[in-house]
C-alpha cells in the first residue's frame, strides 16, 4: 500500500467518517478506483464483503451478492472517489505516456502530480534534470523514458541507468529481443535502429566521454613512390610515379561521408573538412 501524506490522510478520514469503513478499507478502494482510471474498480477487502468489482455507471458485484444495504454504500464511496480523482487529470499523466510494460503498470497513476501519496522514490528513476518524459515504458527488466525536447533517452536495466543522446531520431517504439543475443531496438522516422549504436552521454549520473565519431578513411594509396637511390644522379618523376587516388573512389568517399552528416554522425564541419581534403587530391 502506497504511504499517504497528510493532505491523503485528511481525504482518508473525510471518507471513513461519512461512509462508516475503516481508514484501511477507504485507502483499499482509493488505491483500487485510482488503478481502474477513476472509472472501475476491482477489490478485495473483508469490509467489501472480500472480493467484488465496481464500474463507473451502477455495475457492482460483491461477495454477499444479495445485501443490497452494502452494495448502496460501496457504490457511493466508489462514486466519490471517482470524482475526487477524475478531477484532477494529473493523477493519469504518467499512464497518458506510452507504455509497454508486460506487468502491472497502473501502480504509475499512484505517482502524478497529486500530493496524495508520497512519491516513490524509484518510479522518477531517470536524471532529473531531463524533466518530464514524452514517453514511458518497460519490457522485461529494462525501463524507458524518452525526452524529445533534448533529444535524450534513459534506460534502466537492473540498477544501473543510461543515458543515450538519439541525434536525429524520433523514437516511436521499443522492442527487445529474446534469447541468446538479445538486444534493444527502436524503430524511429529512420527505420529500427539498434540501441547500441547510439552515444552514452551518461551512466548512473556520471558523465560518460564522448566516444570518437568513426569518420570514412579515404581508400589507401596501394602502389607508394619506391624509394630513390641517393647516388643516382636520374631526376625523379614524382608525377610519373604516384599512384593516386582514382576520382571515382573520392566522390564515392564524399557521398558516404554526406550520408553520415545527414544522420547525425558526424558534424557540418568535420564533413567539410574531410571533403576539402579529399577534392584536393583531384
Amino acid at each position: 500500500m502506497p504511504q499517504l501524506t497528510e493532505s491523503g490522510k485528511s481525504i482518508v478520514n473525510d471518507l471513513s467518517n461519512r461512509h462508516g469503513f475503516s481508514r484501511d478499507a477507504i485507502e483499499h478502494m482509493l488505491v483500487s478506483v485510482i488503478n481502474g482510471n477513476g472509472n472501475m474498480a476491482q477489490f478485495s477487502h473483508p469490509e467489501f464483503a472480500g472480493y467484488g468489482q465496481w464500474m463507473r455507471g451502477g455495475m457492482i458485484m460483491l461477495g454477499d451478492m444479495f445485501n443490497n444495504n452494502l452494495k448502496g454504500r460501496v457504490d457511493s464511496l466508489c462514486c466519490e472517489i471517482s470524482n475526487l480523482i477524475t478531477s484532477q487529470p494529473d493523477f493519469f499523466m504518467a499512464a497518458s505516456s506510452q507504455s509497454q510494460s508486460q506487468g502491472n503498470a497502473s501502480s504509475n497513476n499512484l505517482n502524478g502530480s497529486s500530493n496524495w501519496f508520497v512519491p516513490d522514490p524509484n518510479q522518477n528513476w531517470w536524471p532529473q534534470d531531463l524533466g518530464s518524459p514524452a514517453a514511458l515504458g518497460s519490457q522485461n527488466d529494462t525501463r524507458y523514458a524518452y525526452f524529445p525536447n533534448s533529444r535524450r533517452l534513459a534506460v534502466k536495466t537492473g540498477t544501473s541507468v543510461w543515458v543515450y543522446d538519439t541525434l536525429n531520431h524520433q523514437i516511436g517504439g521499443f522492442s527487445q529481443q529474446q534469447g541468446s543475443g538479445s538486444g534493444i531496438t527502436f524503430t524511429s522516422q529512420m527505420g529500427t535502429v539498434i540501441l547500441s549504436s547510439l552515444p552514452v552521454v551518461m551512466r548512473d549520473g556520471q558523465p560518460v566521454t564522448t566516444q570518437a565519431i568513426p569518420v570514412l578513411a579515404p581508400p589507401p594509396i596501394t602502389n607508394p613512390l619506391p624509394p630513390v637511390s641517393a647516388t643516382s644522379n636520374a631526376p625523379s618523376n614524382t608525377t610519373s610515379n604516384i599512384s593516386s587516388i582514382s576520382d571515382s573512389d573520392i566522390f564515392a568517399t564524399i557521398e558516404k561521408l554526406a550520408t553520415l552528416k545527414t544522420k547525425g554522425f558526424i558534424s557540418d564541419a568535420e564533413f567539410e573538412s574531410k571533403k576539402s581534403e579529399l577534392l584536393s587530391r583531384l
